[in-house]
Order: C-alpha cells, then structure tokens, then sequence
C-alpha cells in the first residue's frame, strides 16, 4: 500500500482514488496540476494513497458483509499508518480534509462521518454512497450498516449527532452529463444530500450541467474551483 505526497507545506488532504485506483493516479490525471497553484505557494499538501477496493467493494464474488470487514483492513491501515504519518510529516496533528471522486468520494464521506474528529471535511466528487446498491448480496450486519452511510446516518441522533452537526461539512459536486446516471452518482448524490439536510448536518450539493460528464476532465475542474475555498 503506498503513499505519495505532492507540495511542501499547507493544509493535508487524504486523496482516495477512483474504483480500484492507485496512490499515482491523481497525479496521472491531472488533478495535481489542477491545483499545483496551491501547492507551489504552501496552501495545501496532498497525501494521495492506494485503494484496497479489489478486495473488499468491488469484490463481487464474495457477500456484502464480508466485503465490508475486508474494507475494515483498509481502515485500519488509514487509521493506524497513514493518519500518523501525515500527522509527523507536519509536525503536529493538524485536521485532515479528504477528498475523493467516484468511489472515493464514497471513501471521503464515510471517513469524515466515522472519524470527524480527524477528518472534519469531506469534498465528494461523482460519489455512490449506498454500497447496498452496488451489487450487494448475502445477508447484512453490524460492518455493512457501518459502513453505509445511507444506513447510519438515517439513524444517528442524540449527543453524537449533535456533535456532528458542530463539527462535519461534507461538499458534495456531481455532474448531470454522461456516466453520471448509469453510475447511479447524480441519484445517490441527490438522496444524500436529502439525508444529511434531513438531519441537520452542514453540507453543500453543487450539481454541474447535463454537459458535465462522470470523467475526470469534469473532476479537474470541480477540484480546482472548490479546493482554494478551504485552504
């Protein structure tokens, strides 16, 4: 599992790749250079890592509960190596932003919800946020519910949620052009939104035009517009 870095000071940003993607492929697809202004002048760091999706979501020969306990292993590594490493290459435990596109936007949202307190803001890029609906079969339990924020979040209440709604933002962008509909994003980014406005939760849903396609040209841009508003 590796960890590439890009820029030399600023605000860090865990950047999760798209479905089964690897720790190079925001660099390879331009997303780098999209915002390389703020990198070049201290705003922002980037800490890019690899998926664990082959094995856990996108792993369609083994059941939903079991998919969601092989992705468990992934936040294990998240929360025991990577977390720590950011945290000591900035010399302090500085608030983490994640962000994500398609799958790991799934990934930005659901460490941000489960972990606010290390990651207080997510930014969502042509993200599904229902892993029930990806082609999900077998019985479900305690790792999927958890793991589904369509589940959970419908659910939280109390001191937790308040604390929630005082500490998370989650900006959730989508497309409406090509891919965004048999994706399922532009659905699941509509019912998400409703869900965290629902309880209260501090979100933003920014649809792009029926032009804006499930791509990376259309992320390029949607990082490079929202990105230098927090940091």
């Amino acid at each position: 599992m590796n960890v590439l870095s890009y820029g030399h000071w600023g605000r860090p940003v865990l950047v999760f790749p798209s479905e089964q993607g690897k720790a190079e492929d925001f660099y390879q697809n331009g997303m780098v250079d999209a915002v390389s202004g703020l990198l070049d002048s201290g705003r922002v760091k980037l800490y890019c890592v690899d998926s664990h999706d082959a094995q856990s979501w996108s792993n369609q020969s083994i059941p939903t509960e079991e998919r969601a306990r092989e992705h468990g292993r992934y936040e294990s590594w998240i929360l025991g190596e990577v977390v720590p490493f950011i945290h000591s290459d900035c010399g302090g435990a500085p608030e983490i932003v994640t962000v994500g596109c398609s799958l790991g936007a799934f990934h930005a949202a659901n460490f941000a919800l489960k972990r606010a307190d290390l990651f207080p803001l997510a930014l969502c890029f042509s993200g599904n946020y229902d892993p029930g609906a990806w082609h999900a079969w077998g019985e479900r339990g305690n790792e999927s519910y958890f793991n589904n924020p369509m589940d959970y979040v419908g659910n939280l209440n109390g001191d937790h949620l308040g604390w929630l709604r005082d500490r998370i933002s989650l900006l959730l962008v989508c497309g409406q052009g090509q891919w965004e509909d048999t994706t399922g994003s532009l659905e699941s980014t509509r019912r998400f939104a409703a869900l965290l406005a629902g309880k209260q939760l501090r979100h933003e849903l920014d649809l792009w035009g029926h032009d804006v396609p499930h791509d990376w040209p259309s992320w390029r841009a949607q990082l490079a517009h929202h990105l230098p508003r927090f940091c």
